[in-house]
């Protein structure tokens, strides 16, 4: 299944580069990417009808972690198409406070119907204990008051918990998305990441290995003397790799009381740069 989700993540960003060469305008990019990523969806999904799973374990992995980057990247670019295409001037105040209120809807959404349900601490603390609850065909209790849009997706092939990490990982990317609209200093158009420039770029190691070589530059003052926030950092490996990360400050405090190594990415760096190293000895 791991090999299976760099192939899809890979498709996408190809996808994306091709996109984003092109030059065209961010409501068409965003169109094209919604065609593509219903496309891949819908293929995805016959093959999972038709072939099944190996597995108990085969099944949680697809609906935890594979179908959600899938629907989530759907559920963002859609709704970047939609913000583009009603945005009602191109410039000026109006055109800021038009995004800045797209961000208080989005911030009143998450406050509303995501961060308070219990769910949602489950995904966030990176438990397993109910995985088979969640992430299993058929398991639905509706005892727990789920939202009507449970009736609304074809159970054949979701677990409705598989949706809601998707609307999570696509409100995280529109979050992204819309701090760059406001503040014109994150933009990836004036760092210079975006389009041909990083066009071969991806992240292929773990999120939290990520977030600790971020926070490890961020401590050592090694970026602009220690000037640039956390966030910032953040938002520009995000906008560099193309990926979104979970909550970092969440994901920090765990490394702190993991077992084992706390830097267990760092100590894997030298270990492979003192290997490398040797190799021309």
């Amino acid at each position: 299944m791991e090999i299976l989700l760099r192939k899809i993540l890979s498709q996408i960003r190809l996808q994306e580069d091709r996109l984003s060469s092109q030059m065209i305008g961010t409501a068409d990019e965003a169109y094209q990417m919604t065609l593509f990523l219903k496309e891949l969806l819908f293929k995805i999904k016959a093959d999972v009808l038709q072939a099944g799973f190996k597995n108990e374990q085969q099944e949680i992995e697809f609906f935890k972690n594979i179908k959600p980057q899938i629907l989530g990247k759907l559920i963002y670019y859609n709704k970047v198409f939609r913000i583009e295409t009603t945005c009602p001037v191109s410039n000026g105040r109006m055109h800021l406070s038009y995004y800045e209120n797209q961000l208080k809807a989005l911030k009143s959404e998450y406050k509303e119907s995501i961060c308070n349900e219990d769910f949602y601490r489950y995904y966030r603390a990176d438990r397993t204990d109910r995985d088979q609850t969640y992430f299993r065909l058929g398991q639905i209790n509706y005892h727990d008051g789920l939202k009507s849009s449970v009736f609304e997706i074809d159970l054949s092939f979701s677990t409705y918990y598989d949706n809601k990490i998707a609307h999570i990982i696509a409100n995280e990317l529109l979050y992204t998305y819309l701090l760059t609209k406001i503040n014109p200093e994150d933009n990836p158009d004036t760092i210079s990441i975006n389009g041909d420039a990083n066009k071969d770029l991806s992240w292929t190691n773990s999120q939290n290995a990520l977030i600790e070589l971020i926070y490890a530059l961020y401590v050592s003052n090694s970026i602009s003397y220690g000037k640039i926030g956390i966030r910032k950092l953040a938002l520009i490996f995000q906008v560099l790799f193309r990926t979104p990360l979970n909550n970092i400050h969440h994901a920090f405090h765990r490394m702190k009381t993991r077992a084992g190594s706390r830097t267990a990415f760092l100590d894997q760096l030298k270990i492979s740069l003192e290997e490398y190293m040797d190799k021309d000895l």
